[in-house]
């Protein structure tokens, strides 16, 4: 699978702990999360196409109404397309004794159009901003004490369950933004998906990204630095890719009286905190608990650090008045 090398793994507690897991429970784990006693700041993007969910799996991970509900709009203008824009949501949120100051940035308004290339080139150019905010600062004299880092740790990236792999505007996306962002494939609306549907359209979205060599946040570990524990939840995780999702924020309580997050149909219910119905689970313990810590450690250490260099060195050039690629 292609996709970035670290030795920056973060331990997990084993692939059991997955198991009878619930939102309103204690999640176990072990960390090496540097200065949790005055929190982290960790910022996600959402982008995918129109009717995906994006709104309800974002209040579902952070288990209360953080987006309001969309409004059906007026059908006179529902031919009119909206512009993409970018709607950042701050919540504070706190795991296993961690306090995370959390940012979801939504991108209503992505693929409205027939030709997206400038939601495209919006995206990277957001992405680049904040690096180059924070590359701004670095450069200071006098660094500012209080200089909030808005870099993006991870963009998720929601996939139409289509059944037939990547469509032409997922692949052009994720190629854009791979070298900017830890870009996290995930397969909304799964269940519309039957079982075998799923896994066959989960073979084929991984088959897509290693034909077009799109660059993804894969688990990276190094077997031979890294402990077995690290490496089997790793090896774990990456074989759940693209993360097959459903999202409610309808709640129900079981027979043992407890909360459980809920989808009804006529058929039955699919449980979203339940990992035989969804990788919802180890989706939200992935990104909030057990690889947080490495997914700002890749983001500072590989993505930004590639933009630093590629920046200064084509200041360099321009400075020396020599074509950059003629260096």
């Amino acid at each position: 699978m292609f996709g970035y090398s670290s030795a920056h793994a973060s331990p997990s507690s084993g692939t059991n702990k997955f198991q009878g897991y619930a939102s309103q429970q204690t999640r176990p784990g072990s960390h090496r999360w540097k200065n949790a006693k005055k929190g982290l700041q960790f910022t996600v993007m959402t982008v995918g196409c129109p009717g995906l969910g994006r709104t309800t799996f974002i209040n579902t991970l952070c288990e209360k109404q953080v987006l309001p509900s969309v409004e059906i709009g007026n059908p006179e203008t529902a031919h009119e397309v909206q512009p993409m824009t970018f709607k950042p949501y701050n919540v504070e949120m706190e795991e296993d004794g961690i306090k995370i100051s959390f940012t979801v940035i939504d991108t209503p308004g992505f693929g409205n159009g027939i030709n997206n290339e400038e939601h495209f080139k919006q995206i990277v150019h957001y992405l680049e901003t904040r690096y180059e905010e924070t590359l701004a600062e670095e450069t200071r004299i006098k660094r500012n004490p209080k200089f909030k880092d808005n870099r993006v740790h991870a963009l998720l990236y929601f996939i139409t369950p289509t059944g037939h792999g990547l469509r032409e505007l997922d692949i052009k996306l994720m190629k854009r933004v791979g070298n900017r962002v830890n870009v996290i494939p995930i397969v909304a609306k799964s269940d519309s998906l039957t079982v075998d549907e799923l896994n066959a359209f989960k073979k084929r979205v991984m088959e897509d990204i290693d034909n077009f060599r799109i660059p993804i946040y894969n688990f990276p570990y190094d077997a031979e630095e890294d402990d077995e524990e690290t490496v089997e939840e790793n090896r774990e995780l990456r074989q759940l890719l693209p993360f097959a999702i459903v999202g409610s924020e309808e709640e129900l309580v079981d027979q043992e009286g407890s909360v459980v997050r809920v989808r009804t149909y006529p058929w039955g219910r699919v449980e979203v905190d339940n990992t035989e119905h969804c990788d919802f689970a180890r989706l939200r313990f992935m990104l909030l608990n057990s690889h947080l810590s490495d997914l700002k450690e890749i983001t500072h250490d590989i993505l930004y650090e590639n933009y630093r260099t590629e920046k200064l060195s084509d200041e360099n050039a321009g400075e020396s008045g020599i074509p950059v690629e003629a260096q």
